[in-house]
Order: C-alpha cells, then sequence, then structure tokens
C-alpha cells in the first residue's frame, strides 16, 4: 500500500526518512502527524525510530541502509550513533563511513541485494557497502545524473527511476538490479524520485503532492496490491498448514 504524506510543509518525504524490511527512521521534530502516519503503517512490523544525523533533521539524504545494515557518514555523533544502533533490531550493522561525499543518501541507492553508487565514491567506501549491507555494488548513472540515490528508489520488488531514463539504460539497471523497472515521476512532475518516496517489500509513503496516477504507478512497480510483511506471510501460511494438517 502506497501513503501520501508531508513533513511540516515539504513533500520530499525522503528526505526526512529512510525505509527499509526491518527499520525506518525518521527525522525528530517534524510534527507528530507525520510520525504517526508511518507508525500507523509499520509498528507492528518493524521499529519506527525518531533520529538526527550529524545534527540535522535530513537523515533520509545523509544515511543508507537495508535489512542488513545502516551506513551513517563521519559528521554522525557518538550519541546519535548509540540511540539508532540501540533502536535497531540486533541483527543490523551500525557503521560510520569515512566518505568526503557525506550525503550517502543521495550517492547510494540500495535493496537487500544490490547497490547502485555514484561514480566518483572511494574504493573503500564501495568495499564498506559491500560488507555492511552485503550487497554487489556497482557505479552507474541515471539519466546522467550521478546522484543515484536522488534519482531513483527501488526495492527488492521493482524500482522506479528519472523520468528520461531511456528504455537501453532502463533494460541495463533492470538486468543489474534483477528487479522490474519503470521510468516516472513523483509529487506533480518532480524528477527527484528518491527525495520523493521512501518504499520497502510492503509499503510505500510518498509527498502529499503526489497524483493518483503516479501513486498508482508506484502500486504497481512495487507490487504494493497484496503485499505483507514477509513474518507475517510466513505466520499466516504456518496456521493454514496447521488447520490443514
Amino acid at each position: 500500500m502506497a501513503v501520501r504524506c508531508q513533513f511540516e510543509n515539504s513533500n520530499d518525504i525522503g528526505v526526512f526518512s529512510t525505509l527499509t524490511n526491518s527499520y525506518c527512521l525518521v527525522a525528530v521534530g517534524g510534527s507528530e502527524n507525520f510520525y504517526s502516519v508511518f507508525e500507523a503503517e509499520l509498528a507492528d512490523h518493524i521499529p519506527v525510530v525518531h533520529a538526527s544525523i550529524a545534527g540535522t533533521r535530513i537523515i533520509g539524504r545523509m544515511c543508507i541502509g537495508n535489512n542488513k545494515g545502516l551506513l551513517l557518514p563521519n559528521t554522525t555523533t557518538d550519541q546519535e550513533m548509540l540511540h539508532i544502533k540501540n533502536s535497531l533490531p540486533d541483527k543490523v550493522v551500525v557503521q560510520r563511513c569515512e566518505e568526503r561525499l557525506s550525503a550517502l543518501g543521495n550517492c547510494i541507492a540500495t535493496n537487500d541485494y544490490v547497490s547502485l553508487v555514484n561514480t566518483d565514491l572511494d574504493s573503500e567506501t564501495e568495499e564498506i557497502i559491500a560488507d555492511v549491507l552485503g550487497t554487489e555494488v556497482f557505479g552507474h548513472s541515471i539519466a546522467g545524473e550521478v546522484l543515484v540515490g536522488s534519482f531513483c528508489s527501488f526495492t527488492n520488488q521493482g524500482g522506479l527511476v528519472h523520468p528520461m531514463t531511456s528504455i537501453e539504460d532502463q533494460d541495463e539497471l533492470s538486468s543489474l538490479l534483477q528487479v522490474p523497472l519503470v521510468a516516472g515521476t513523483i509529487n506533480r512532475g518532480s524528477q527527484v524520485v528518491g527525495a520523493g518516496l521512501v518504499a520497502n517489500d510492503w509499503a510505500a509513503f510518498c509527498g502529499l503532492d503526489t497524483t493518483s496516477t503516479e501513486l498508482q504507478v508506484v502500486e504497481s512497480i512495487f507490487k504494493l496490491r497484496q503485499a505483507q510483511p514477509t513474518h507475517l506471510v510466513s505466520k499466516i501460511r504456518g496456521s493454514l498448514i496447521d488447520n490443514l494438517s
């Protein structure tokens, strides 16, 4: 299911939040309304954590994470890191990354298996990404833009990329990521897809300006219509099997 919301007066909710299959981080100090939208959809399945990074609220642009790990910029304070570490599930590895391009969320896009990165990132950073997030790492641009994290959003089910991405590029990216991709916009025509949208395998959140057509595209490419958290599916499957036996 895809839900529209706003952070204060901004529709760029991907700037103020980050979402994976095992946790969600939202910026501190926003209205309770923004937080409660995430809580309503996610709280039964994964922790929704108030956090700041390097004293800022733009946490969605500062960090990058998936089911297995979370990478923070080296400007993250010890206190912030400790709070995040204590709030996330034990299996999630939290690590700082010494990278001069410190807005990691702009430079990296990832799901649980593959990471796309800005080609200007250090090779050591690429190794840390592979290590902490447990993914294959590919340097790539999207529609000529190096800030891959800003111009695409993808999960283990599918992805949305910059509207000017050519068919050839979409095919190449799709085979790299092993998920279907579609070129599109968010927030009534915004090309900055990563800033206006956060998604995991069963939920997506986008800015309030997102049109119903854009919302339908998001729901269909991310396969959200009948999606359920994996642990919920296995629980239902288990109880069905019990009933049958």
